[in-house]
């Protein structure tokens, strides 16, 4: 049986355009794979509060930097033997130049499975040999700045 936690992800764009990802190791299945930061919303938390509080613990960049539009993104995944099907809202935050990604706030569990980081551009995206997650991670950024209207010229590759 699926399991449908509700959770939120922030796609970080830096002052280059490039995509913050998360690599983490599914210690059950070994697999590895990328995925932006986020997690699951807590009771009495709204999704747009949740996908702050976990950006600013797993990689100590600042919660207010997400800005209030999302996009929905249907997600379908395994992690530590238990399988996921649901709908995911995800948010966009911007910075200026390379902010320096410090992820000492993590759960137990996350600091178990926790692989590391990376800045990517859709180029370098698609060639990880690591599997990104979702999968047509590039489709959800295009969706994403275009909702929000206003996309810097750093935004401009993933159109």
């Amino acid at each position: 049986m699926a399991n449908d936690r509700a959770a939120a992800r922030v796609l970080c764009l830096d002052g280059d355009g490039r995509v913050l990802l998360m690599r983490w190791k599914d210690t059950v299945s070994g697999l590895v794979f990328w995925e932006p930061p986020g997690g699951g919303i807590d009771p009495g938390e709204t999704p747009l509060d949740a996908a702050r509080r976990e950006l600013a613990e797993e990689t100590g960049l600042p919660g207010d930097a997400v800005l209030d539009h999302w996009t929905p993104v249907e997600r379908d995944f395994t992690w530590l033997g238990v399988h996921y099907v649901k709908v995911e809202p995800f948010y966009l935050a911007r910075f200026d130049g390379r902010p320096e990604v410090t992820p000492s706030a993590l759960t137990a569990e996350e600091s178990d499975t926790y692989q590391g980081f990376g800045w990517f551009t859709r180029a370098e995206l698609a060639a990880l040999s690591d599997p990104v997650q979702p999968p047509h991670l590039a489709d959800v950024m295009k969706r994403l700045t275009a909702a929000a209207g206003d996309a810097p010229p750093s935004c401009s590759g993933w159109g």
